[in-house]
């Protein structure tokens, strides 16, 4: 009995710690399905009404936590759904869906109907339509390693746990339920079931306990496990990790047969009173006076753990983060000389700003890419830190996936997955690569960076301001789809902030917003500001720091604007392959970008919703920031000094014109 109790403490000890050492990783566990019977055609009208349904269903997500659309006319009518589990916050079901809606084209490309699914959400297209309809065939497990050590107990505690729930699940509105059992005297079992709310009672109970009968052939003896099918889900696990409402009630004295186990019979040991009568008040006092003492050292324990989290929480800047997750990403200086040829010019991709990047092999046969900061950089030690504390608790498809870093012998290297189209500026300034880079692939790498800006501003758990965005940080990966890179210079902000200031003015002259390079203001609208120098420098195929005499991209692209020749600044390597709607969209959202004011720019948010609309009137631009009048240029506006829309919003008659080339009808976004 000591030893029971002792046992009991320790493990109550063990959870404790457990709580603030490993936090929950998110939606990081991935699987997806894709229909190989049909594919749609790039550029056709079936992407088009996609890419409305995906943005649909991640802006809609979090309002009721599932959400259906249905977009288009046959033959190219998507059907979309997105499902956000029952016990995850409002917050965390939009960070889910926004994800699910830019990985699931990049996971399954250009397939008419695909599905996704994460550990807190889960989105479906076809264009078939599947609503109501009930698909429990399991794609996905995930078992608990710690398996239980009365495996007939716990089966049949679970068993009728799971009963319970998913007759609990099909009756709610909701189609959700999540309860807890008595397990032993110190440990319950919580689990939680859930189906698509299109489903109907019938459909979703059958849909259950299908998934409930697949538990034997994977989790079976494990303390926890999830299923995931594209219908509905269940989770159990030996800890809470939803918002109970109430404790789980005691265990049953009597369990109904196993439903993880059908052949099984009920354990012919069961309670009775004589059990308590024999128990002896020294035995009695064996167990209480541990678990009393336990009771009271552990949240003493606890609080002292909190206290010390706490504090490193104060800490302003990246030192908030765990540190045991710095540890996990250390790798040795010898597998990165071996990957590298010990750095031989032979292996060198490039120069940074903080010194060269070289390719590398790993023993799997990974290729990597190493970036080696120089020991001339005097901020080369606080930019890695930066740079591995943000990039490693980032996941997007839109950014630069971080592998390690390493601290040896006064070296200091990053290394990244290696993208073997390199950097955009080589592809987009080169006068050969460039006759390679289409319309379409443009369109998409504008696309790709402005989900990834809106992922750090937003969508994150963290709201990241880069501050270095230009065509020599944006990286391509095989199939021409962008990452955001190079996070040294990023910051992070908490809570509500929205600005911040700073005396160190670091970045890259021709991107920077004129609030930032003038006092040191930077926010989120300083990001926008220099995406939208990178939009026009997509559009044109010309170099902010191309233009002589202070002249500038911004100002040569405003008076094309206004003059109604907005077609003339289009790359003309492009020849006439591209659909006008789209380059002009381009040119309007990039001078958007880059208007003076930090509060008359767009938020990314808007802008992606600007990217994925066909028929939404924007507003006009405003005159750009750092404006310098063109010599030579014969502008309709040059008797009103360039000035174009007001801030009051008026605009002359032949901007209006210009305008309305791009504003084709006014629809409310959904």
């Amino acid at each position: 009995m000591q030893s029971f109790a002792l046992d009991a403490f320790h493990f109550l000890l063990f959870s404790c710690l457990l709580h603030f050492f490993y936090p929950a990783k998110g939606q990081i566990y991935r699987y997806q399905y894709c229909d190989g019977a049909s594919n749609y055609i790039y550029g056709g009208m079936y992407e088009q009404n996609l890419n409305l349904t995906l943005n649909s269903l991640a802006v809609n997500a979090s309002k009721t936590g599932f959400y259906i659309t249905t977009i288009g006319q046959s033959p190219d009518t998507v059907y979309g759904l997105i499902q956000c589990q029952g016990y995850i916050s409002n917050v965390d079901c939009q960070t889910c869906a926004g994800t699910a809606a830019d990985e699931i084209t990049q996971l399954c490309q250009n397939k008419k109907e695909a599905f996704i699914g994460y550990i807190t959400c889960s989105l479906h297209y076809s264009d078939s339509r599947f609503f109501s309809t009930a698909n429990s065939i399991p794609r996905y497990a995930l078992c608990n390693v710690q398996n239980t050590s009365n495996r007939a107990l716990f089966d049949r505690q679970l068993g009728s746990l799971l009963k319970n729930l998913s007759n609990s699940a099909a009756d709610s509105p909701s189609r959700y339920a999540a309860g807890g059992i008595a397990h032993t005297a110190f440990v319950d079992i919580y689990a939680m079931q859930r189906c698509t709310g299109d489903l109907g009672i019938d459909d979703c109970f059958s849909c259950l306990e299908y998934i409930i009968s697949y538990i034997p052939q994977t989790c079976n003896g494990s303390v926890g496990g999830q299923i995931f099918s594209m219908s509905c889900s269940l989770r159990y696990e030996i800890y809470s990790f939803t918002p109970w409402s109430s404790p789980p009630p005691p265990a049953q004295t009597a369990s109904p047969p196993s439903l993880l186990q059908p052949n099984s019979t009920p354990s012919a040991t069961t309670n009775s009173k004589d059990d308590g009568t024999k128990s002896t008040s020294r035995t009695i006092a064996v167990v209480v006076t541990p678990i009393a003492v336990a009771l009271v050292l552990i949240p003493i324990i606890c609080g002292f753990f909190i206290g010390k989290k706490a504090k490193r929480k104060g800490n302003a800047g990246p030192e908030e983060y765990d540190n045991r997750s710095m540890e996990s990403l250390l790798i040795g200086l010898d597998r990165f000389r071996v990957a590298t040829g010990n750095f031989s010019d032979e292996y060198k991709l490039g120069e940074g700003g903080f010194g060269p990047v070289y390719k590398g092999k790993l023993p799997d046969g990974r290729e990597i890419a190493v970036k080696r900061l120089s020991s001339s950089s005097g901020q080369g030690l606080e930019e890695l830190k930066t740079e591995v504390m943000l990039v490693a608790r980032l996941l997007h498809r839109n950014l630069v996936r971080l592998l390690g870093f390493c601290l040896e012998e006064e070296e200091k290297l990053l290394v990244y997955e290696y993208l073997p189209n390199g950097s955009l500026d080589k592809s987009l300034f080169d006068p050969r690569k460039r006759l390679y880079l289409e319309w379409e692939q443009r369109y998409k790498i504008i696309v790709g960076i402005a989900r990834g800006l809106l992922y750090l501003h937003e969508d994150s758990q963290l709201r990241i301001i880069h501050r270095d965005l230009k065509a020599s940080n944006i990286l391509l990966d095989e199939s021409m789809n962008p990452k955001i890179s190079d996070f040294g210079l990023a910051r992070l902000f908490s809570g509500s902030q929205t600005q911040a200031k700073t005396n160190r003015i670091s970045g890259t002259c021709g991107y920077m917003a004129l609030e930032y390079a003038k006092k040191g203001h930077f926010s989120p609208k300083s990001d926008v500001y220099s995406f939208g120098v990178l939009v026009l420098e997509i559009v044109t195929g010309r170099k902010s720091s191309s233009f002589r005499n202070f002249m500038n991209l911004q100002s040569y692209a405003w008076q094309h604007w206004v003059n109604g020749t907005a077609l003339e600044l289009l790359d003309p390597t492009l020849g006439d392959q591209w659909p006008r709607y789209e380059v002009l969209k381009c040119i309007h959202i990039g001078l958007l970008c880059v208007q003076e004011h930090a509060a008359d720019r767009p938020t990314m948010s808007e802008i992606v919703m600007m990217l994925s609309s066909y028929a939404v009137t924007f507003a006009s631009p405003l005159r750009p920031a750092f404006f310098v009048p063109v010599e030579g240029f014969e502008s309709v506006l040059a008797a009103k000094n360039y000035g174009g829309a007001q801030r009051d919003g008026s605009v002359s008659e032949s901007l209006q014109q210009s305008v309305n080339e791009v504003s084709i009808t006014e629809l409310d976004p959904r």
